[in-house]
């Protein structure tokens, strides 16, 4: 399931720079200007941008196979429509579709990732997803050139097709559901002013340079001004299109800030690399795409061993050291791209590409453990718009500081020019850069500091030390099967039940199932039928559990324990209720659950270590 949610993030990020080779061509095809065809590039990010938050519904909405298939078909749909285009206008809808998918699996696929590793692996499995995710849009160049020397441009559209449906197949028979269902609403209005804050935001950035300086404001206004009324609604609102309590943690903004610092660089240079090479190198496609082939395979293989360092000893030197190595080597970039030496420019690029290993994977993971299982699918969301927010950003002020230099060097000479103008957008990495290093030392020493608070307070109360936070709750319109399906891949005997509004609605375990089975269906008394293939007995009565509400079982009048109780006030509500498990409650909403298993290794560590201690007592004596 992480290999398919891999594939997922590299095609998201793949197809965003795949045709950027094919723009010369293209532009030949369909006769349109430079400020016309980066809108294949530019407008895919802004769409991509704006559907990401409508994932996290659709992703508790509806089965993740189901949903993940469904979403890689469209992406499939636009592949064909654009190779098959008729005119400009036609190949940018077929785009457009392409990043309604992107949009959608970006987030799908980050979630399957949160969901399915356990904790500890957090950070090499995000490793991975930053190395595909990196893969994409650099490999997409290498790809792109090798193909546009022996095929026309429409041929990237097929291949890409072509990598969708496998895709598409591989998450068909692979996937399962990973998410907790529920029937979360679309808030249209949300959507609605999502949309125009992201598209007025990016769309002033990128003609900022290419069109009207006051048309550029008016629409970064209106932009600001849409996403500030998208906030108090988030506020307000039920079922908000996007949870902000991701950002009320200072480590989570500074990790996705982080992270997108890490993703300008990878598609500002991804841009204007091609275009320097190509305009001032007379470079073919192929030439220019090869020079960043070797960073690009190197930095697929550093990811996941980043990801595991991180796991091991956290980022506080790594994130910085990564930004620091993207300054200097970026630097050299430009200097050696006033050399006649294309080897040295392309063997100084490595290790400025390689350095994003130890940025862009680590920041979000960084991101994201600051959060709790509650939070984290709302954190996902934000980090996957970060990703386009970020992708059509660097673009876009990547290009038009080349375009806006190159331009006002003109009168030195075309290539002097065009030199100028890939400095000017190098001089841009290197500030985004030092922003980095910035944000990561501020973001470990308010880490230390919490450290420190946290050495200084009271000892958590012992309820809190041996309960288990990560509480899987159901939704009280799930079924009684689909409870079971969560039992079963959770390795749970039981779960409390929610209401939408958060509160706590009731508590059903596996004995309550098999309570009902015994008494409507006396042929399938025991579950364990299924163990032992016969299935038949069982199948009527699953069809049952599969149109039975939870709460039809579930204890509706629960046991519970304030978080502020002790141990001997849980030992005392187990014993005298005869049960297994009691939730954990802060005010209304449940933190935790404890066990009388959790309960009885506590108390046998505590003879053991206190048996240990007597005998290194007595043996010393």
């Amino acid at each position: 399931m992480i290999a398919v949610a891999a594939a997922a993030a590299f095609l998201a990020t793949f197809n965003e720079t795949f045709l950027n080779v094919a723009f010369t061509p293209i532009m030949q095809d369909f006769r349109v200007d430079v400020n016309t065809v980066q809108w294949l590039t530019t407008g895919y990010l802004l769409v991509a941008a704006v559907f990401v938050p409508v994932a996290n519904v659709l992703y508790h909405r509806f089965p993740t196979r189901q949903l993940f298939v469904a979403v890689v078909a469209i992406m499939v749909l636009g592949s064909v429509i654009g190779a098959l285009a008729p005119s400009f206008e036609v190949l940018l809808i077929a785009r457009l579709l392409q990043a309604v998918g992107t949009g959608l699996l970006t987030p799908i696929g980050m979630n399957i990732t949160l969901a399915v590793p356990p904790r500890e692996k957090l950070g090499q499995n995000m490793g991975i997803m930053a190395a595909m995710t990196t893969l994409g849009p650099s490999l997409a160049i290498v790809l792109s050139g090798v193909l546009l020397t022996v095929s026309p441009w429409q041929t990237l559209m097929w291949v890409f097709g072509g990598l969708t449906l496998l895709v598409l197949i591989a998450g068909a028979v692979i996937l399962r559901n990973v998410a907790a269902l529920g029937r979360p609403v679309l808030d249209v209005l949300s959507f609605l002013l999502v949309a125009v804050g992201l598209v007025g935001i990016l769309y002033g950035v990128s003609s900022a340079f290419g069109g009207s300086a006051m048309y550029a404001g008016i629409s970064i206004i209106l932009g600001l001004v849409a996403l500030w009324l998208f906030v108090l609604r988030q506020r307000r609102i039920e079922n908000p299109l996007i949870d902000l309590r991701p950002f009320s943690s200072a480590p989570f903004v500074i990790g996705v800030l982080m992270t997108m610092l890490g993703l300008a660089f990878v598609f500002a240079m991804n841009v204007t690399i091609p275009l320097f090479l190509q305009g001032a190198r007379d470079m073919d496609p192929l030439g220019a795409a090869l020079t960043l082939a070797p960073g690009i395979l190197l930095t697929v293989v550093l990811g996941p061993i980043a990801g595991k360092l991180f796991d091991r000893h956290g980022g506080r030197w790594s994130i910085p050291l990564g930004f620091t190595v993207m300054a200097v080597f970026v630097t050299l970039v430009g200097v050696a791209a006033g050399q006649d030496s294309v080897l040295l420019f392309g063997v100084l690029y490595i290790p400025a590409v390689l350095s994003t290993a130890f940025v862009i994977g680590p920041s979000q993971t960084f991101a994201l453990s600051s959060l709790d299982r509650e939070t984290s699918p709302h954190g996902v969301t934000v980090v996957s718009t970060s990703f386009q927010v970020a992708g059509s950003v660097g673009t876009s002020l990547a290009t038009g500081i080349y375009g806006a230099v190159a331009a006002s060097r003109a009168p030195g000479g075309h290539v002097e020019s065009l030199l100028s103008g890939f400095r000017g957008s190098v001089v841009l990495v290197v500030v985004t850069s030092a922003i980095g290093i910035a944000l990561a030392v501020l973001a470990y020493r308010r880490k230390a500091t919490a450290r420190s608070v946290d050495s200084t307070a009271p000892r958590m109360n012992a309820i809190e030390a041996i309960m288990k936070n990560d509480v899987y709750a159901l939704s009280s319109d799930q079924t009684v099967l689909s409870a079971l399906q969560t039992f079963a891949e959770r390795g749970i005997s039981g779960a409390p039940i929610m209401h939408r509004d958060g509160s706590l609605a009731g508590f059903i375990s596996d004995g309550d199932v098999m309570r009902y089975l015994s008494a409507t269906h006396p042929s399938s008394t025991s579950i364990y039928s299924f163990a032992i293939g016969a299935e038949d007995d069982l199948e009527q009565a699953m069809t049952d559990l599969g149109s039975l509400n939870v709460l039809k079982l579930a204890t509706r009048d629960v046991l519970t324990i304030d978080a502020d109780a002790s141990i001997a006030d849980a030992v005392a509500a187990l014993s005298d209720a005869h049960i297994k498990k009691v939730p954990v409650l802060r005010g209304n909403e449940v933190v935790g659950i404890v066990s009388r298993s959790a309960i009885n290794r506590m108390a046998i560590a505590s003879y053991l270590n206190s048996r240990g201690e007597n005998l290194q007592t007595a043996t010393a004596g």
